[in-house]
């Protein structure tokens, strides 16, 4: 999943190391963590040593605050993905195989959806939908049958993990229904839902706005 995440990355611009690195932390989020520089510059030597990426011109000399002492020189180095790179990239943003359901590869492949065709979005999709969905169901059976066995912070840590995977399958449904109606994500945002009982739709006014004024009388207004 890392290659895919740099040579994605690498399409969009030419990078030194540590910006590449600062770039995989801001794509990716939550996964952010398995990134590190002792797995990242053997990757890079990698795709290299294959003909995807080749290093360019030296970058502008980084700061010492700004590179880590292990890095010594090397964020210094501009990579730059090759054609050849370019058409792997292609052909793995279009594999939908069991490992893009996964955790990882999941959120590795949704990072790129916007380079993704249309059908293979789907796929994935619909595929991380019936995994998270399988994870949900054993969790179930779980609590079902140890509920009466575990302590009660065990069982709570167990019921936080089965409503994130319901939050999770009712997210993935709402993507799912967006991609088949051929619409973008956040358009059927909160906002634009009707409201709920007790609920409005109009965005609350911020402090200090006209709209906290209460409206002026005719005498206030003629006085």
């Amino acid at each position: 999943m890392l290659d895919l995440a740099i040579l994605g990355l690498l399409h969009e611009t030419p990078m030194h190391g540590y910006e590449l690195r600062k770039q995989l932390g801001t794509k990716l989020g939550a996964i952010r963590a398995a990134i590190s520089y002792g797995s990242l510059y053997p990757t890079l030597r990698r795709l290299q040593a294959a003909g995807l990426i080749t290093e360019g011109a030296p970058a502008e000399p980084v700061t010492a605050t700004e590179v880590p002492a292990l890095t010594t020189r090397r964020g210094r180095v501009v990579y730059k993905i090759t054609a050849e790179g370019k058409e792997r990239f292609q052909e793995m943003l279009a594999q939908a195989g069991p490992e893009t359901y996964e955790d990882a590869g999941f959120g590795v492949h949704f990072a790129f959806f916007a380079r993704t065709d249309q059908d293979t979005r789907l796929r994935i999709l619909e595929g991380r939908r019936r995994r998270i969905e399988e994870r949900r169901e054993g969790l179930r059976d779980a609590l079902t049958r140890a509920a009466e066995r575990i302590d009660a912070y065990t069982l709570e840590l167990q019921r936080h993990g089965l409503d994130a995977c319901e939050r999770e399958v009712r997210w993935l449904e709402e993507l799912i229904a967006t991609e088949r109606s051929g619409g973008q994500p956040g358009q059927n945002s909160r906002a634009t839902q009707p409201a709920g009982p007790g609920e409005s739709n109009t965005t609350p006014p911020p402090p200090g706005s006209s709209r906290h004024l209460p409206e002026r009388t005719e005498d206030e207004e003629g006085g």
